[in-house]
């Protein structure tokens, strides 16, 4: 094979590489479906590529079963490798092992004079297609690519092998040196811009709600009418009404808070994965139907603050979770009143990290988690100005001029623990003290407890929302592919942060904030498959079956649920089946369990399995929607009443 050939043959081979980064998808994914019509297909060309190497001993191709010369030998691991490895041959036969002492140093290569040109171009351009669509990210394929975390830096390697290939060329064929070089310059550049992550929109919602009935309509307040669809909700409520009476009553039944929430966000595909409550204090997280299998040990814990700690009206409530497998903490907090007490509240923030622990071995506690998402009413004041001026500056849009004496800023510039926690601009008003269903400050004389008139209140923001990333931790001895990949392994851009002037039920405004979080999926599959085998209907008992696709703390306390389309959350369950008393051990062991047909909806309608693990108190398997079938005895009796369940509960009547 001449050297000619070898140059073309690496140019084709860099073309490709580039072509999947430059699309932000896999070229060999989008065109799998046409080896049925394009017999060979890819596999024609890639193999052509492997048969025209010549026979030379090599180490590194002997154990694959092929000779090729060694200086040719990185050419087609890049090939079967890059970016997914997802080839219609098995990607065991052709895997390949790189060993960080033969790369070269990608770092020291610098970038020729057309390559600084792309480079200045691409920073200049906005991260999206010609067509002006907001560009995909390159995906991850899990088993089927490469393993997750390998990311850029493997990727960096491999562009770093063919530089080695390319240096071998001869000086007099500097035309293709040149053109292969220009092309490495661009996938250098463009293994940098690529992160190799998967974007999802977080919303998070903080409002102290004065005891409020909640309104008709929070489409507004959970922004569901824009375009750019949320995967997660984050929802801080505080001061719901706490009534004995009330209180005891949604300790039964969901809270009216909750059920706005549920029916705004179930038709919309959402769950509520985890909610706790403390008296007042209110945190419900909602998830995309698709990623709730992969939330996981879910834990809910609560501290009180009011009267020396003995009292739930102040404090905090906070749930975690695993998202793809990386840890997030949500804290909603409700802290002391009154301009005086921002020690105060900074001393109770500081008792409620301490004091709340989760039964897990690498997050025992708030702040071990790989993100922290902290809001709430944490009731900071803006000291030393005086109304007049407050007012003046709220007024005239001169936000600014608070912004320096707002309590939280001034104390995260003396304690170091509240400097780790980020905040977006104050750019809204002030949402506290509102009157009631207008955009008024605090016009009303308000009375004491003993009857007497009480002063005005200072406009503030009381109602914030921070987020923390986990710092790497002094001393902590990590490898250079470990600090590559825990940087890109998750990023965290705050989009919007505002208050919403529609609502007017309580003296507060809510304060929202969406986030774009840009996480690598640390697994891809869920861990239970679950399905519906054979006919569904009221008249005969129904079959369920599931199989553990990866090892996890199963129980005799699992069960699967049957729910409606649209169900709201885990207890929103038509009927269930406790899983099987034995363990299941293999992904390849399928097992049955039965639904009594007396549970069965009589009416029929589309449905889904739901595996539950008791131990990680969340649904980790959901089977695809399935049709139940009427009861062909409920028909010839003309009785399907929506509010009835089961054949033998009709033929007894």
């Amino acid at each position: 094979m001449g050297k000619t050939s070898q140059s073309a043959l690496l140019q084709f081979t860099l073309a490709f590489s580039l072509d999947c980064l430059e699309h932000r998808t896999c070229f060999l994914c989008e065109h799998a479906g046409r080896e049925e019509q394009q017999p060979g297909g890819f596999q024609g060309e890639f193999q052509a590529i492997f048969d025209a190497f010549p026979n030379a001993g090599n180490n590194t191709g002997s154990d694959l079963g092929i000779s090729r010369s060694p200086v040719w030998v990185n050419v087609p691991q890049l090939t079967w490798a890059a970016p997914c490895s997802r080839l219609p041959w098995k990607s065991s036969t052709f895997r390949c092992t790189f060993f960080k002492k033969d790369l070269p140093t990608s770092q020291s290569r610098s970038l020729s004079a057309e390559g600084k040109v792309v480079e200045q171009k691409a920073l200049a351009r906005d991260d999206g297609r010609g067509d002006g669509q907001p560009a995909e990210p390159l995906r991850q394929h899990g088993q089927h690519g490469l393993p997750v975390g390998a990311g850029r830096l493997l990727l960096r390697q491999r562009v770093s092998q063919l530089l080695a290939c390319v240096e071998d060329l001869s000086a007099e064929e500097s035309e293709i040196h040149a053109q292969v070089s220009r092309t490495l310059d661009e996938a250098f550049l463009l293994c940098g811009l690529w992160s190799g992550t998967d974007p999802f929109r977080l919303h998070v919602v903080t409002w102290n709600v004065g005891t409020a009935e909640p309104p008709s309509d929070v489409t507004s307040l959970l922004e569901l009418d824009s375009q750019d669809a949320v995967d997660l909700y984050a929802i801080g409520l505080q001061e719901v009404n706490a009534a004995p009476v009330r209180f005891i009553v949604d300790l039964v039944y969901e809270d009216s808070w909750s059920q706005a929430f549920m029916t705004s966000l179930a038709p919309m595909g959402y769950v509520k994965v985890s909610s706790i409550r403390m008296q007042g204090l209110l945190l419900l997280i909602f998830s995309r139907l698709t990623h709730v299998p992969f939330i996981q040990d879910i834990q809910t814990t609560y501290t009180r603050t009011g009267i020396f700690g003995y009292w739930g009206n102040k404090g905090g409530v906070s749930v975690r979770l695993s998202f793809y497998g990386h840890m997030l903490c949500f804290l909603n907090c409700h802290l002391a009143a009154h301009m005086q007490y921002a020690t105060q509240r900074v001393d109770e923030f500081e008792y409620i990290l301490d004091s709340q622990d989760f039964d897990m071995h690498n997050t025992p506690h708030v702040l071990d988690h790989r993100l922290v998402f902290w809001f709430g009413d944490l009731n900071f004041r803006i000291a030393d100005h005086g109304m007049h001026f407050l007012r003046s500056a709220i007024n005239s849009n001169r936000l600014n001029l608070l912004w320096d004496r707002d309590q939280l800023t001034m104390m995260k510039k003396k304690e170091a623990f509240l400097q780790e926690f980020e905040e977006g601009p104050l750019t809204f008003r002030p949402t506290y003290k509102f009157d009631r269903f207008s955009e008024n400050y605090d016009t009303r004389p308000q009375k004491t407890w003993l009857g007497f008139n009480s002063k005005k209140r200072k406009p503030a923001w009381t109602d914030r929302i921070l987020w923390r990333v986990k710092p790497k931790e002094n001393g902590e001895e990590r490898t250079n592919l470990e600090d590559e990949d825990d940087e890109l392994s998750l990023k965290v851009s705050q989009d919007t942060y505002t208050c919403n002037m529609d609502y007017g039920v309580s003296d507060h405004k809510p304060v929202i904030s969406t986030f774009r979080l840009e996480l690598k999926k640390k697994f891809g599959t869920p861990l239970v498959r679950v399905s519906a085998e054979g006919e569904w209907s009221a008249d005969h008992d129904a079959i369920a079956t599931y199989s553990i696709l990866e090892p996890f703390p199963s129980s005799t306390w699992d069960w699967i649920g049957l729910y409606k389309t649209g169900f709201k959350s885990p207890r929103d369950y038509v009927t269930y089946t406790w899983v099987k008393d034995d363990e299941v051990s293999s992904s390849d062991e399928i097992v049955k369990v039965f639904m009594n047909k007396e549970e069965i909806p009589l009416l029929g309608g589309e449905y889904m399995l739901c595996y539950y693990s008791s131990n990680m108190q969340s649904i980790v398997g959901i089977s695809p929607p399935f049709q139940v079938q009427e009861s062909k005895a409920a028909i010839e009796q003309g009785l399907v009443p929506e509010n009835i369940n089961g054949l033998d509960k009709l033929t007894a009547k």
